[in-house]
C-alpha cells in the first residue's frame, strides 16, 4: 500500500508537466497582435502584474513590433499609499517589457475612489480615453473614418475577473468609449478593437497549470478568427515569462506583497494564462 501511495504521489507531478507542456506548446502557433498601438486599460496599480502579465509579456517581444502603453485610472490610494503605488506601478510596467515610464499614464482623480463599493461614472472613463486616444473624432468629417491613436484597447471583462466593481466599470467604460468613437461614422469600421480578459470561476481561477491544460481544450469548440485582429487569443507563459511576472509582483509591488498574495502567485491561472477575446461593440 505505501509503494502505491508513493507511485501516485510521483505521478502527480509529472502529470502537471506533461499538462503544462501541452498547453504552452499549443499556444504557441496561437495567431497574436503584431505592429499594433495598443493599451491595456486598468484600474489599479498591480493590476497589470496581476491579471495581464502574460499578455504584457507577450505583446512586448521586440519581434512582434508592438508599441504598448498602460493606461492606469486610480493611484490605488485606498490605503493611503497612492504615490507609493504610482512608482511601483511603473517599476511593474517595465520589467514586463513596456518601453519606456512615459508610456505608462496614471490618472489619479478623486471622481474615480479605489474601492471596493465603488461604480466609476463610465462617462467619465470613456473621456478619459477619448482625450488621449481620439481627440479629434468630434471634429472629424462624418464621410471618414474616426481617427485613433492606438488599434487596440485591452482591459476587463464585464464580470472584471475578481469581480471588483472598479475593474467592471473599465469594460462598460471602454464599450462606451468606442460606441461614442462611432457615432457620427455609421458604415465605418472601428478603428480600435476591444479585448477583455475572460472571468472565470474560483476554482478554476486557482487551479494554475490545470487551467491552463482546461483553456486549450476550451478553445477548441470555440470560433475562430485568425486575420489581423484575431481571436480569441490565447496566451501561456513559459517559465522564464512565469518567473518575470511573479517577480513583477514581489518585487515591484512591494507595498502589496502579504500572505495572501503569495498564494495567488502561485496558484492563480492569470499568473501564466491569459485568454483574451475581441468584443463586438454596437
Amino acid at each position: 500500500m505505501l509503494y502505491i501511495t508513493w507511485w501516485t504521489a510521483l505521478q502527480i507531478p509529472v502529470l502537471l508537466l506533461v499538462l503544462y507542456l501541452f498547453s504552452y506548446t499549443t499556444s504557441r502557433s496561437s495567431p497574436t497582435l503584431a505592429g499594433k498601438r495598443i493599451c491595456l486599460l486598468i484600474a489599479h496599480p498591480d493590476d497589470e502584474a496581476m491579471f495581464f502579465g502574460p499578455t504584457l509579456l507577450l505583446l512586448n517581444k521586440p519581434e512582434l513590433a508592438n508599441q504598448v502603453f498602460i493606461l492606469c485610472l486610480s493611484a490605488g490610494n485606498a490605503e493611503g499609499l497612492g504615490q507609493v503605488r504610482k512608482q511601483e506601478l511603473v517599476k511593474s510596467a517595465l520589467l514586463l517589457g513596456v518601453k519606456s515610464s512615459e508610456h505608462v499614464v496614471i490618472i489619479d482623480d478623486t471622481k474615480l475612489p479605489d474601492s471596493m463599493s465603488a461604480n466609476w461614472d463610465v462617462k467619465l472613463i470613456s473621456s478619459i480615453l477619448t482625450r488621449y486616444f481620439a481627440p479629434k473624432a468630434a471634429t472629424t468629417p462624418v464621410t471618414t473614418a474616426p481617427p485613433a491613436l492606438i488599434d487596440v484597447l485591452i482591459t476587463f471583462d464585464k464580470d472584471g475577473v475578481s469581480g471588483h466593481p472598479n475593474h467592471r466599470s473599465l469594460y462598460h467604460g471602454a464599450s462606451l468609449f468606442l460606441q461614442s468613437l462611432m457615432q457620427r461614422h455609421s458604415g465605418w469600421e472601428s478603428p480600435v478593437k476591444l479585448y477583455t480578459l475572460s472571468s472565470v470561476n474560483i476554482l478554476r481561477k486557482y487551479s494554475s497549470v490545470l487551467d491552463s491544460a482546461l483553456t486549450v481544450t476550451s478553445m477548441l469548440w470555440q470560433s475562430k478568427d485568425r486575420g489581423s485582429n484575431p481571436t480569441p487569443l490565447l496566451i501561456i507563459s513559459g517559465p522564464v515569462d512565469i518567473w518575470k511576472a511573479q517577480k513583477a509582483m514581489t518585487t515591484a509591488h512591494k507595498s502589496q506583497m502579504r500572505w495572501f498574495r503569495y498564494g495567488w502567485i502561485w496558484l492563480s491561472r492569470y499568473m501564466l494564462v491569459n485568454d483574451l477575446k475581441r468584443q463586438k461593440v454596437v
